[in-house]
């Protein structure tokens, strides 16, 4: 989702793009994805914030790539649960034309070009004649990268362009042309500073990955659906528990939902997308997590925008519910180490749940992005989302918590602690009113977004009516207007007026806009 805010300057939060390694599984159906810094300092703006000013290059995150092959050319794409469509960087000679073109609008940056077929290979699935758009490449998007969108096909902008089948989803053409492989994907990110285990990523079509089979025996968590009229902000969404997210003094964090259909307050929906680096939250949850840490503090910085600074060496814990279904977070996910300073000169890590930065929507409260899914194997089954299929089983999510709290804390000691245990310090006191305040309701985040275009049209109608009156006036009384000064004569014992001011006109402070954030985004 496109977001535009007056007197706002549109900047992208980061970030630099990871090389990766993928290798295919002896089973053909999924691939080995490995992270690493990139040594390039590529720009991809699929994610960012509405705020500041300039881009993030950080070199120590990571993202999370896959190889493809399209039209017999090799890609690089970015794995991405939080759209729909496929584009790569580059030309294909061998590809088809349709004569169509489209785009996608990300939280930051968008992408645009005609769309064409070529034969695909992904996971070891042959799709031919696969839609994509073919995009020039650029500093932003340079040759061999791209993205594939694993969201549900109603969100699909290309298969809205080319009208029909031929122009749906990769995963969709994958499950429509094998019917025998199960409707579902599952993804597996590493930890690319975390010292216990190696870092790898995992991406499935229909397979389990060994020693996960657990995974089938969780909870299906429902996928809560948008109205038809927003088909296109269809994401992998479900509710989280009442009371479902603990504080690092591992105590309910109290929200509400700006979600109409959970307008009980008492469930906030969550989106899971491999696009977003930084979770993306209510800012009354981000303070809950970091403003009792000593030493954090809340700041709007050019590079990231609105986001807690946070000690490095404070380990900072929290945990998710999904039905009963506590899923621990890393403190090594929790705060993000990229070799920053703040305004004093001091090595300081970022909160990496971020107060939410893309447009105001209704649809979710949420982005549960890469700093909550390294802590869980994710499977997502299509179900009935799949083009082209009906009268079967509504789409579902599970989760599998890959983080174990002692070793999550053993890990962020060596990490971070250079390996000595020395957590002698303490959470500041809550705030007075004895809890967290509750995050702002749908009508309040709407005023705040809204706030620099609605004080700009009050203060214009309260200089339209103040000269109304003065004219009104005028003709009533037959008075000169003030600036023309008095028609009548002064008694000479009269003190001399004091000269007249011009009229002022107060201008309206810019005000910092936290949306889906956003962010973030696919198209948020």
């Amino acid at each position: 989702m496109k977001n535009v805010i007056w007197g706002l300057q549109v900047a992208a939060i980061w970030s630099s793009l990871l090389l990766t390694v993928c290798t295919a599984h002896d089973s053909g159906l999924h691939l080995k994805v490995v992270g690493k810094p990139n040594p390039y300092n590529l720009r991809h703006n699929k994610r960012g914030n509405i705020i500041g000013s300039s881009t993030l290059s950080n070199s120590g995150d990571v993202s999370y790539y896959a190889n493809i092959t399209l039209g017999g050319a090799s890609f690089s794409v970015l794995i991405d649960t939080g759209s729909s469509d496929l584009w790569v960087a580059g030309s294909i000679p061998s590809a088809k034309e349709t004569g169509k073109n489209s785009g996608v609008d990300y939280a930051i940056g968008s992408v645009r070009g005609p769309v064409k077929l070529a034969n695909l290979n992904f996971t070891g699935y042959i799709v031919n004649d696969q839609a994509y758009l073919e995009v020039t490449p650029d500093k932003t998007n340079p040759e061999g990268l791209g993205l594939i969108g694993l969201g549900p096909n109603k969100g699909s902008n290309v298969f809205n362009a080319v009208g029909s089948s031929a122009g749906a989803a990769v995963v969709d053409r994958i499950f429509r042309q094998n019917t025998s492989t199960p409707n579902f994907i599952s993804v597996l990110l590493g930890r690319y500073d975390d010292p216990t285990d190696t870092f790898p990523g995992d991406i499935t079509v229909g397979d389990i990955l060994q020693g996960y089979e657990k995974i089938t025996s969780q909870t299906k968590l429902e996928v809560t659906q948008v109205s038809v009229l927003e088909s296109g902000a269809q994401h992998w969404q479900t509710l989280i528990d009442e009371n479902g997210i603990l504080g690092p003094d591992g105590q309910p964090i109290a929200l509400t939902t700006v979600v109409a259909k959970t307008a009980n307050g008492n469930r906030l929906t969550a989106v899971f997308d491999t696009g977003f680096t930084l979770t993306q939250v209510p800012k009354s949850l981000s303070d809950a997590v970091y403003g009792r840490i000593p030493g954090a503090q809340f700041v709007n910085r050019s590079d990231v925008g609105a986001i807690w600074e946070v000690p490095c060496d404070k380990e900072v814990n929290m945990t998710f519910i999904f039905a009963g279904q506590k899923i621990p977070v890393h403190p090594l996910d929790t705060s993000i180490d990229l070799n920053v300073t703040n305004a004093s000169g001091d090595k300081v890590c970022l909160g990496s749940y971020q107060p939410i930065s893309t447009a105001v929507d209704t649809n979710y409260d949420i982005i549960l992005g890469m700093s909550f899914l390294r802590n869980v194997y994710i499977l997502i089954n299509y179900g009935d989302f799949v083009d082209g299929t009906s009268n079967t089983a509504n789409p579902y999510i599970q989760l599998l918590a890959t983080t174990d709290p002692a070793e999550g804390h053993q890990d962020f000691v060596n990490v971070r602690l250079g390996g000595k245990d020395d957590a002698n310090w303490q959470l500041l006191p809550p705030s007075s009113k004895g809890s967290p305040p509750k995050s702002d309701s749908q009508f309040v985040r709407g005023i705040k977004y809204y706030w620099p275009i609605i004080a700009g049209v009050g203060g214009f109608l309260v200089l339209v009516i103040l000269i109304s009156c003065l004219c009104v006036r005028r003709r009533k009384t037959g008075a000169r207007p003030f600036w023309r000064g008095k028609k009548s004569y002064r008694p000479l014992h009269d003190p001399a007026p004091v000269g007249m001011q011009p009229l002022g006109h107060d201008g309206v402070p810019r005000q910092s806009v936290s949306d889906y954030r956003n962010p973030w985004d696919s198209r948020y």
